[in-house]
């Protein structure tokens, strides 16, 4: 039986591999990674073409990921609130990704598929802000083949512990694919907990684009505080009159001079206001009391048709970065 099984992941070993790494890097939470240590210990015995198996990965990372670099750059920051929204890990890979591009200018890519949740995020990002294809294809392309070399040659190297393993999951027969099945969907339902305890974490009493409006035309304007990155408020230059601006990271540095009873409202432009509701539970921690996120942030202000003012573009300088 095992000698089968080793047969038929021999005959379809390249197909198994370009797929499974190819709907990995989509998105979909079915890990690549073991799949390319089987085929690299298969490869040390002469039962796969290694360089076949990097190619056939390599190729698979690159049709994905300019897939999501061309959504990005027709598409913009709707495609980064739609990852956002469906994302396991709510909103915290999207910011990762935009603090990486604001440090690195596109070349968190050589280590992005190294980063949970950072290799989905990362190439619509670098599309949206404006990086070259040839630079993306370059970084992406090799980021791409540094992962793959990892993975292949982990198990190129623990050949026989592999083969032990294979060996084992042939003899158990279909009890082995199903407890791999029960793995993966435990998996999954540990990241749906996860989102689901932050959420819980992050419940608070919002204020809703109509009483902001209301407070600030009869003149009781709250202290409001955009705690979108850079990255992001490049991405999207709108932003609410009178906004002070404000990373997640320094915000109390930023807010230093306003009275802790003073009335602050937090807005973000993710889905249920996690970057605002962390804004606030920091703000809270550290003295101010009246503090509230945005109910829909910055897209529930501006479809509600209250005013926006715009930033000043950042295209020269990104133009200086590799990107248009």
């Amino acid at each position: 039986m095992a000698h089968e099984i080793i047969v038929l992941i021999a005959q379809y070993g390249l197909l198994l591999v370009f797929f499974n790494v190819l709907v990995e890097q989509a998105g979909v939470p079915v890990p690549a990674v073991p799949t390319l240590v089987v085929a690299g210990a298969l490869g040390a015995n002469d039962r796969l073409p290694l360089a076949g198996v990097v190619l056939a990965a390599v190729l698979a990372c690159l049709l994905s990921d300019l897939l999501w670099y061309w959504a990005g750059r027709r598409f913009g920051s709707r495609v980064m609130r739609t990852i956002c929204r469906i994302s396991l890990s709510l909103d915290s890979c999207v910011k990762q990704s935009e603090l990486h591009f604001q440090r690195w200018r596109g070349r968190e890519l050589l280590i992005a598929k190294f980063v949970p949740g950072l290799s989905t995020v990362a190439p619509p990002l670098v599309g949206a802000m404006g990086l070259r294809a040839g630079t993306f294809v370059l970084l992406d392309g090799l980021g791409s083949l540094l992962w793959v070399g990892v993975a292949v040659g982990l198990g190129y190297a623990f050949t026989a512990q592999v083969d032990g393993l294979l060996a084992a999951l042939a003899s158990a027969g279909t009890v082995a694919f199903e407890l791999l099945l029960v793995l993966l969907a435990l998996y999954i339902a540990a990241k749906w907990w996860q989102r689901r305890r932050l959420l819980v974490a992050l419940r608070m009493a919002r204020i809703t684009v109509e009483e902001l409006n209301q407070s600030i035309a009869e003149g009781r304007a709250p202290v409001v505080v955009d705690v979108r990155s850079q990255a992001a408020r490049q991405l999207d230059t709108r932003v609410i009159p009178g906004a002070v601006l404000a990373d997640l990271e320094g915000i109390g540095q930023v807010l230093q001079g306003v009275p802790p009873d003073r009335e602050l409202v937090i807005y973000c432009s993710c889905p249920n206001e996690v970057s605002a509701a962390r804004a606030a539970k920091l703000l809270m921690a550290i003295g101010y009391h009246r503090v509230r996120p945005l109910l829909g942030g910055l897209d529930a202000w501006d479809a509600a048709g209250y005013g926006v003012d715009h930033l000043p573009s950042a295209a020269p300088q990104a133009a200086l970065t590799g990107c248009t």
